[in-house]
């Protein structure tokens, strides 16, 4: 099972849940603050997301955006850190500031 707490970048979790990472990015679960979502092996679920207030910063996680959320970003394959792939229904890998590495 994986679970996702109501605070995570939706976009970074775990590798193995398949959904649209690019609709998910700079968002979290519309769901009250300590609470998760548990999904099971074969499950599927709809969840609510809902965009990052505040400064708009995002640390941590997975290492996936380490800065601002509203810098232009594309959606790539990043060679560099193979751990940090993630699927996505376009086929894509990672996120990285446009023009990155």
């Amino acid at each position: 099972p994986i679970q996702v707490g109501s605070h995570f970048h939706f976009f970074e979790a775990n590798k193995a849940l398949e959904f649209d990472r690019e609709k998910a990015y700079g968002k979290h679960l519309d769901i009250p603050a300590g609470a998760a979502v548990r999904f099971e092996p074969g499950d599927e679920k709809k969840v609510q997301l809902v965009e990052y207030s505040g400064r708009r910063k995002i640390y941590g996680f997975r290492g996936l955006v380490d800065g601002d959320i509203d810098e232009e970003r594309v959606f790539r394959p990043n060679d560099s850190n193979q751990n940090a792939a993630v699927k996505n229904d376009a086929g894509e890998d990672n996120a990285n500031k446009k023009g990155g590495k």
